[in-house]
């Protein structure tokens, strides 16, 4: 059987980062603010990751209309690309596309 990749929780949590206050939608991954996220999943969603480090912004990537986040755990050093979302600030997006992104 094939395990599911994608667990859709409806969270609202305050930004570690910035203090936020943020209304999740189920896709939720960011504070739309800052951008900055948290290291809770495995696989989007799951909560199943022990880490719980700082997830920084390194770097956006558009493509097309949307636009692809580079996170970057200050704890462990996993890196995530994510999708940006239409509530997201897109004067960090911009500042986040000027810089070059080193996988």
């Amino acid at each position: 059987m094939k395990k599911k990749k994608f667990t859709r929780n409806i969270e609202d949590f305050i930004c570690e980062n910035c203090k936020t206050s943020v209304k999740g939608t189920g896709y939720t991954n960011h504070c739309p603010m800052c951008l900055w996220s948290m290291h809770v999943d495995i696989n989007p969603g799951d909560r199943s990751s022990k880490c719980g480090g700082m997830m920084e912004p390194l770097g956006a990537v558009s493509y097309g209309d949307e636009y692809m986040l580079l996170h970057h755990c200050s704890t462990c050093g996993h890196k995530k690309r994510n999708k940006t979302s239409p509530e997201d600030n897109m004067e960090v997006i911009i500042v986040l596309s000027s810089r070059p992104i080193r996988d």
